[in-house]
């Protein structure tokens, strides 16, 4: 087995924070400025991300998975302000940019700023990965492709990825929106299994329409993965949809 694809399997650095939360955590970053954060902030932290809807359907947090978020962030932001060569975040959405979208406004044709964007690809493995960075790009004789950083993993986990396999970040769906989920569409879905937890694309193959509770949504999703054809009965709060445009 590839050692790569095998120490990504394996890796305890937790991956799995939503937009929400890492916007939140963000928040909390720059309102600390230079001050060391209590630990009860972690702990409080965790505990309000394990009890929100968001966090439903995926793993639960521990506070020192908040606080190594932090520690890596802050380290990540010293990183950047002593290497010169290192480019912004900004300026490397952008080289995505010129592979993946067009600005020529002069058709009439929507504009996006990929700098607000956040970004998911599709690993060697056939699963998605929530993108932290896009650190370099290059032209092979398959197309562009663009060098990844995964949100949770080091360096040694950067990885070339074909801008094919680069879109804007998937998004869970709301108890409410379970109409929106038809037969015949494409999802993405959390596959949690005894050794790994991973997000692929799957399609919807059959639903099971049922009344709702207290609890939201309690219909039933048979989908197909496409990465191996395996089929799973799965509820909605494992599924995830493309952003709406």
């Amino acid at each position: 087995m590839d050692h790569r694809l095998r120490s990504r399997g394996e890796k305890k650095v937790f991956s799995g924070f939503t937009t929400a939360e890492m916007e939140k955590m963000e928040k909390v970053l720059k309102e600390s400025g230079k001050n060391p954060l209590n630990p009860d902030v972690f702990k409080i932290l965790a505990r309000g991300f394990n009890r929100s809807a968001g966090r439903a359907g995926q793993p639960i947090l521990k506070w020192t998975d908040v606080q190594s978020w932090f520690i890596e962030r802050q380290q990540n932001f010293t990183s950047k302000n002593t290497d010169p060569n290192k480019l912004p975040a900004v300026q490397e959405a952008s080289t995505l940019k010129n592979n993946n979208e067009t600005s020529d406004t002069s058709k009439g044709e929507k504009v996006v700023d990929l700098s607000k964007l956040e970004f998911e690809a599709k690993s060697s493995d056939n699963a998605w990965y929530d993108v932290e960075v896009f650190i370099t790009h290059r032209f092979t004789s398959c197309g562009p492709e663009v060098l990844v950083r995964y949100v949770g993993f080091g360096t040694e986990e950067d990885e070339w990825v074909h801008v094919k396999n680069v879109r804007e970040r998937s998004v869970h769906f709301e108890h409410s929106e379970c109409h929106k989920v038809m037969i015949g569409d494409t999802v993405l879905c959390f596959q949690e299994k005894k050794d790994q937890a991973r997000y692929y694309d799957a399609q919807v193959i059959d639903v099971q329409r049922k009344l709702h509770d207290i609890r939201g949504c309690r219909c039933i999703f048979l989908i197909r993965y496409e990465h191996d054809g395996s089929e799973e009965s799965v509820r909605l709060k494992r599924l995830c949809c493309r952003p709406e445009y």
